[in-house]
Protein backbone atom coordinates (compact mmCIF):
# COMPACT_ATOMS: atom_id res chain seq x y z
CA UNK A 1 0.00 0.00 0.00
CA UNK A 2 1.39 3.39 -1.00
CA UNK A 3 1.60 5.95 1.79
CA UNK A 4 0.67 9.55 0.99
CA UNK A 5 0.79 12.85 2.82
CA UNK A 6 -0.51 16.41 2.39
CA UNK A 7 1.87 19.02 1.03
CA UNK A 8 -0.26 22.16 1.03
CA UNK A 9 -3.18 23.69 2.86
CA UNK A 10 -5.36 22.84 -0.13
CA UNK A 11 -5.03 19.18 0.76
CA UNK A 12 -3.21 18.12 -2.43
CA UNK A 13 -1.64 14.71 -1.89
CA UNK A 14 1.18 12.93 -3.67
CA UNK A 15 2.28 9.30 -3.18
CA UNK A 16 5.62 8.64 -1.49
CA UNK A 17 6.39 6.24 -4.31
CA UNK A 18 6.18 9.13 -6.78
CA UNK A 19 8.27 11.25 -4.46
CA UNK A 20 10.91 8.56 -4.39
CA UNK A 21 11.16 8.33 -8.17
CA UNK A 22 11.01 12.12 -8.52
CA UNK A 23 13.85 12.57 -6.04
CA UNK A 24 15.96 10.04 -7.89
CA UNK A 25 15.24 11.76 -11.18
CA UNK A 26 16.63 15.00 -9.78
CA UNK A 27 19.83 13.26 -8.81
CA UNK A 28 20.36 11.39 -12.08
CA UNK A 29 19.08 13.78 -14.71
CA UNK A 30 19.83 17.27 -13.44
CA UNK A 31 23.47 17.68 -14.31
CA UNK A 32 26.00 20.25 -13.07
CA UNK A 33 26.40 23.76 -14.37
CA UNK A 34 22.87 25.11 -14.08
CA UNK A 35 22.07 28.43 -15.67
CA UNK A 36 22.74 31.68 -13.86
CA UNK A 37 19.02 32.48 -13.88
CA UNK A 38 18.28 29.52 -11.62
CA UNK A 39 17.31 31.23 -8.36
CA UNK A 40 17.14 29.53 -4.99
CA UNK A 41 13.48 29.35 -3.96
CA UNK A 42 13.88 27.77 -0.52
CA UNK A 43 16.38 26.26 1.89
CA UNK A 44 15.68 23.25 4.10
CA UNK A 45 18.21 22.90 6.92
CA UNK A 46 20.70 24.66 4.68
CA UNK A 47 19.98 22.56 1.54
CA UNK A 48 18.93 24.67 -1.44
CA UNK A 49 15.87 24.07 -3.60
CA UNK A 50 16.24 25.90 -6.91
CA UNK A 51 13.81 26.80 -9.64
CA UNK A 52 15.26 24.04 -11.82
CA UNK A 53 14.44 21.52 -9.08
CA UNK A 54 10.83 22.66 -9.16
CA UNK A 55 10.75 22.37 -12.97
CA UNK A 56 12.16 18.83 -12.79
CA UNK A 57 9.63 17.81 -10.17
CA UNK A 58 6.81 19.24 -12.30
CA UNK A 59 7.79 16.83 -15.06
CA UNK A 60 7.60 13.89 -12.66
CA UNK A 61 4.30 14.98 -11.14
CA UNK A 62 2.72 16.24 -14.37
CA UNK A 63 -0.67 14.43 -14.33
CA UNK A 64 -1.37 15.61 -10.77
CA UNK A 65 -0.80 19.24 -11.75
CA UNK A 66 -2.52 19.46 -15.12
CA UNK A 67 -5.47 21.58 -13.97
CA UNK A 68 -3.47 24.13 -11.95
CA UNK A 69 -2.46 27.61 -13.02
CA UNK A 70 1.34 28.23 -13.13
CA UNK A 71 1.55 30.08 -9.80
CA UNK A 72 -0.45 27.46 -7.89
CA UNK A 73 1.50 24.69 -9.57
CA UNK A 74 4.87 26.16 -8.53
CA UNK A 75 3.68 26.71 -4.97
CA UNK A 76 2.41 23.14 -4.63
CA UNK A 77 5.54 21.62 -6.13
CA UNK A 78 7.83 23.75 -3.97
CA UNK A 79 5.88 22.73 -0.86
CA UNK A 80 6.15 19.12 -1.97
CA UNK A 81 9.93 19.39 -2.38
CA UNK A 82 10.29 21.00 1.04
CA UNK A 83 8.34 18.15 2.63
CA UNK A 84 10.32 15.62 0.62
CA UNK A 85 13.61 17.07 1.92
CA UNK A 86 12.34 17.04 5.50
CA UNK A 87 10.93 13.50 5.35
CA UNK A 88 13.96 12.29 3.41
CA UNK A 89 16.29 13.56 6.13
CA UNK A 90 14.17 11.86 8.79
CA UNK A 91 14.38 8.63 6.79
CA UNK A 92 18.16 8.94 6.62
CA UNK A 93 18.33 9.44 10.39
CA UNK A 94 16.33 6.22 10.84
CA UNK A 95 18.76 4.37 8.51
CA UNK A 96 15.97 3.53 6.06
CA UNK A 97 18.50 3.54 3.23
CA UNK A 98 20.40 0.67 4.86
CA UNK A 99 17.46 -1.72 4.51
CA UNK A 100 17.59 -4.42 1.83
CA UNK A 101 14.10 -3.60 0.54
CA UNK A 102 15.07 0.04 0.06
CA UNK A 103 18.27 -0.94 -1.76
CA UNK A 104 16.31 -3.17 -4.12
CA UNK A 105 13.83 -0.41 -4.88
CA UNK A 106 16.65 2.10 -5.35
CA UNK A 107 18.40 -0.21 -7.82
CA UNK A 108 15.15 -0.78 -9.72
CA UNK A 109 14.36 2.94 -9.90
CA UNK A 110 17.91 3.75 -10.99
CA UNK A 111 17.81 1.19 -13.81
CA UNK A 112 14.38 2.40 -14.88
CA UNK A 113 15.55 6.00 -15.08
CA UNK A 114 18.70 5.02 -16.94
CA UNK A 115 16.60 3.03 -19.41
CA UNK A 116 14.07 5.83 -19.89
CA UNK A 117 16.76 8.43 -20.48
CA UNK A 118 18.74 6.32 -22.94
CA UNK A 119 15.64 5.35 -24.90
CA UNK A 120 14.55 8.99 -24.95
CA UNK A 121 17.92 9.87 -26.50
CA UNK A 122 17.60 7.09 -29.10
CA UNK A 123 14.08 8.16 -29.98
CA UNK A 124 15.02 11.81 -30.31
CA UNK A 125 18.00 10.99 -32.51
CA UNK A 126 15.78 8.93 -34.83
CA UNK A 127 13.13 11.58 -35.45
CA UNK A 128 14.99 13.43 -38.16
CA UNK A 129 13.03 15.34 -40.83
CA UNK A 130 14.20 12.84 -43.48
CA UNK A 131 13.10 9.81 -41.45
CA UNK A 132 9.69 11.30 -40.77
CA UNK A 133 9.17 12.31 -44.40
CA UNK A 134 10.08 8.78 -45.52
CA UNK A 135 7.47 7.22 -43.22
CA UNK A 136 4.90 9.75 -44.40
CA UNK A 137 5.59 9.03 -48.09
CA UNK A 138 5.38 5.26 -47.61
CA UNK A 139 2.12 5.53 -45.69
CA UNK A 140 0.69 7.96 -48.24
CA UNK A 141 1.22 5.44 -51.04
CA UNK A 142 -1.01 2.96 -49.24
CA UNK A 143 -3.79 5.51 -48.87
CA UNK A 144 -3.88 7.41 -52.16
CA UNK A 145 -6.43 6.12 -54.67
CA UNK A 146 -8.69 4.26 -52.21
CA UNK A 147 -12.36 5.13 -52.67
CA UNK A 148 -14.20 7.13 -50.01
CA UNK A 149 -17.87 7.89 -49.62
CA UNK A 150 -19.52 10.76 -47.81
CA UNK A 151 -22.97 9.79 -46.58
CA UNK A 152 -25.74 10.63 -44.16
CA UNK A 153 -27.83 8.08 -42.32
CA UNK A 154 -30.88 7.84 -40.12
CA UNK A 155 -30.66 5.14 -37.45
CA UNK A 156 -33.80 3.70 -35.82
CA UNK A 157 -34.52 0.60 -33.76
CA UNK A 158 -37.05 -1.32 -35.83
CA UNK A 159 -37.70 -2.18 -39.46
CA UNK A 160 -41.16 -0.64 -39.29
CA UNK A 161 -39.66 2.66 -38.13
CA UNK A 162 -37.14 2.51 -40.97
CA UNK A 163 -39.90 1.88 -43.54
CA UNK A 164 -41.87 4.83 -42.18
CA UNK A 165 -38.82 7.10 -42.47
CA UNK A 166 -38.21 5.91 -46.05
CA UNK A 167 -41.82 6.66 -46.92
CA UNK A 168 -41.45 10.25 -45.66
CA UNK A 169 -38.27 10.68 -47.69
CA UNK A 170 -39.97 9.32 -50.81
CA UNK A 171 -42.62 12.03 -50.35
CA UNK A 172 -39.91 14.72 -50.41
CA UNK A 173 -38.92 15.15 -46.74
CA UNK A 174 -35.51 16.73 -46.17
CA UNK A 175 -33.04 14.00 -45.18
CA UNK A 176 -30.96 16.13 -42.80
CA UNK A 177 -34.00 17.54 -41.00
CA UNK A 178 -35.56 14.10 -40.67
CA UNK A 179 -32.29 12.73 -39.27
CA UNK A 180 -32.33 15.40 -36.55
CA UNK A 181 -35.86 14.41 -35.55
CA UNK A 182 -35.82 10.64 -35.98
CA UNK A 183 -32.28 9.26 -35.77
CA UNK A 184 -30.95 7.80 -32.51
CA UNK A 185 -27.34 8.11 -33.70
CA UNK A 186 -25.17 10.62 -31.76
CA UNK A 187 -24.47 12.43 -35.04
CA UNK A 188 -28.12 13.19 -35.66
CA UNK A 189 -27.58 16.82 -34.64
CA UNK A 190 -25.46 17.19 -37.80
CA UNK A 191 -28.25 15.83 -39.95
CA UNK A 192 -26.80 12.33 -39.83
CA UNK A 193 -23.64 13.42 -41.66
CA UNK A 194 -20.89 10.78 -41.31
CA UNK A 195 -18.29 12.65 -43.33
CA UNK A 196 -16.00 10.69 -45.65
CA UNK A 197 -15.17 7.07 -44.84
CA UNK A 198 -13.66 3.96 -46.42
CA UNK A 199 -15.26 0.53 -46.58
CA UNK A 200 -13.25 -0.78 -43.67
CA UNK A 201 -14.41 2.03 -41.39
CA UNK A 202 -18.02 0.87 -41.37
CA UNK A 203 -19.72 -2.42 -40.55
CA UNK A 204 -19.94 -4.61 -43.69
CA UNK A 205 -23.73 -4.36 -44.12
CA UNK A 206 -23.56 -0.57 -44.10
CA UNK A 207 -20.52 -0.33 -46.40
CA UNK A 208 -21.95 -2.72 -48.99
CA UNK A 209 -24.99 -0.50 -49.51
CA UNK A 210 -23.25 2.87 -49.18
CA UNK A 211 -20.57 2.07 -51.75
CA UNK A 212 -23.13 0.65 -54.19
CA UNK A 213 -25.32 3.78 -54.15
CA UNK A 214 -24.76 6.66 -56.53
CA UNK A 215 -24.47 10.22 -55.12
CA UNK A 216 -27.88 11.68 -54.30
CA UNK A 217 -29.56 8.27 -53.97
CA UNK A 218 -31.30 6.99 -50.81
CA UNK A 219 -31.25 3.36 -49.74
CA UNK A 220 -34.01 1.04 -48.57
CA UNK A 221 -33.80 0.02 -44.88
CA UNK A 222 -30.48 -1.64 -44.01
CA UNK A 223 -30.06 -3.78 -40.89
CA UNK A 224 -26.83 -3.85 -38.87
CA UNK A 225 -25.86 -4.71 -35.31
CA UNK A 226 -26.75 -1.14 -34.32
CA UNK A 227 -30.29 -1.12 -35.68
CA UNK A 228 -31.92 -0.10 -38.98
CA UNK A 229 -30.36 2.51 -41.27
CA UNK A 230 -31.58 4.65 -44.12
CA UNK A 231 -28.51 5.84 -46.05
CA UNK A 232 -28.07 8.77 -48.40
CA UNK A 233 -24.82 9.06 -50.36
CA UNK A 234 -23.71 12.66 -50.81
CA UNK A 235 -20.39 12.29 -52.60
CA UNK A 236 -17.70 9.82 -53.74
CA UNK A 237 -14.01 10.48 -54.26
CA UNK A 238 -10.59 8.91 -54.42
CA UNK A 239 -9.00 9.20 -51.03
CA UNK A 240 -6.03 11.51 -50.56
CA UNK A 241 -3.38 11.35 -47.88
CA UNK A 242 -3.63 14.06 -45.23
CA UNK A 243 -1.08 16.86 -45.24
CA UNK A 244 2.17 16.07 -43.45
CA UNK A 245 1.53 18.66 -40.76
CA UNK A 246 -1.80 17.03 -39.90
CA UNK A 247 -0.14 13.73 -38.99
CA UNK A 248 3.31 14.95 -37.98
CA UNK A 249 2.75 14.20 -34.28
CA UNK A 250 1.59 10.64 -35.05
CA UNK A 251 4.56 10.03 -37.32
CA UNK A 252 6.99 11.40 -34.74
CA UNK A 253 5.53 9.08 -32.11
CA UNK A 254 5.74 6.10 -34.47
CA UNK A 255 9.36 6.80 -35.48
CA UNK A 256 10.34 7.31 -31.84
CA UNK A 257 8.77 4.09 -30.62
CA UNK A 258 10.10 2.03 -33.50
CA UNK A 259 13.62 3.33 -32.96
CA UNK A 260 13.39 2.51 -29.26
CA UNK A 261 12.01 -0.97 -29.90
CA UNK A 262 14.69 -1.69 -32.51
CA UNK A 263 17.40 -0.50 -30.13
CA UNK A 264 16.15 -2.74 -27.32
CA UNK A 265 15.89 -5.69 -29.72
CA UNK A 266 19.50 -5.10 -30.84
CA UNK A 267 20.78 -4.97 -27.26
CA UNK A 268 18.82 -8.07 -26.34
CA UNK A 269 20.21 -9.96 -29.33
CA UNK A 270 23.74 -9.12 -28.17
CA UNK A 271 23.08 -10.02 -24.54
CA UNK A 272 23.25 -13.43 -22.88
CA UNK A 273 19.78 -13.92 -21.42
CA UNK A 274 19.09 -17.03 -19.36
CA UNK A 275 15.50 -17.75 -18.38
CA UNK A 276 15.30 -20.09 -15.40
CA UNK A 277 11.49 -20.12 -15.42
CA UNK A 278 11.21 -21.72 -18.89
CA UNK A 279 12.53 -24.81 -20.68
CA UNK A 280 15.73 -24.06 -22.56
CA UNK A 281 14.01 -24.38 -25.96
CA UNK A 282 11.56 -21.60 -25.10
CA UNK A 283 14.01 -19.16 -23.52
CA UNK A 284 15.27 -17.38 -26.62
CA UNK A 285 17.37 -14.30 -26.10
CA UNK A 286 16.43 -12.86 -29.51
CA UNK A 287 12.73 -12.48 -28.71
CA UNK A 288 11.20 -9.09 -29.34
CA UNK A 289 10.84 -6.74 -26.38
CA UNK A 290 7.29 -6.27 -25.15
CA UNK A 291 6.85 -2.85 -26.79
CA UNK A 292 8.28 -3.87 -30.15
CA UNK A 293 5.10 -5.55 -31.32
CA UNK A 294 3.29 -2.24 -30.98
CA UNK A 295 5.52 -0.62 -33.60
CA UNK A 296 5.52 -3.29 -36.34
CA UNK A 297 2.67 -1.75 -38.33
CA UNK A 298 3.34 1.47 -40.17
CA UNK A 299 1.11 4.49 -39.51
CA UNK A 300 -0.74 4.07 -42.78
CA UNK A 301 -4.49 3.61 -42.94
CA UNK A 302 -5.23 3.22 -39.24
CA UNK A 303 -2.87 5.96 -38.18
CA UNK A 304 -3.63 8.58 -40.79
CA UNK A 305 -7.38 8.14 -41.15
CA UNK A 306 -10.28 9.46 -39.07
CA UNK A 307 -11.51 7.05 -36.37
CA UNK A 308 -13.94 4.30 -37.31
CA UNK A 309 -17.59 5.26 -37.32
CA UNK A 310 -20.68 3.25 -36.55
Amino acid sequence: MTTSFPVTKTGLRFGLATAFVGCLALALIAGPGRAADDPVLAKVNGTEIKKSDVAMAEEELGPSLAQMDPATKEENVLSFLIDMKIVGKAAEDKKIADGEEFKKRMAFARNRLLMDNLLAQEGKAATTPDAMKKVYEEASKQITGEQEVRARHILVETEDEAKAVKAELDKGADFAELAKKKSKDPGSADGGDLGFFTKEQMVPEFSAVAFALEPGKISDPVKSQFGWHIIKVEEKRSRKAPDFEQVKAQIEQYVTRKAQADYVAKLRAEAKVERMDQPAADAKSDAKPADAAKTDAKPSDSKMAPPAKK
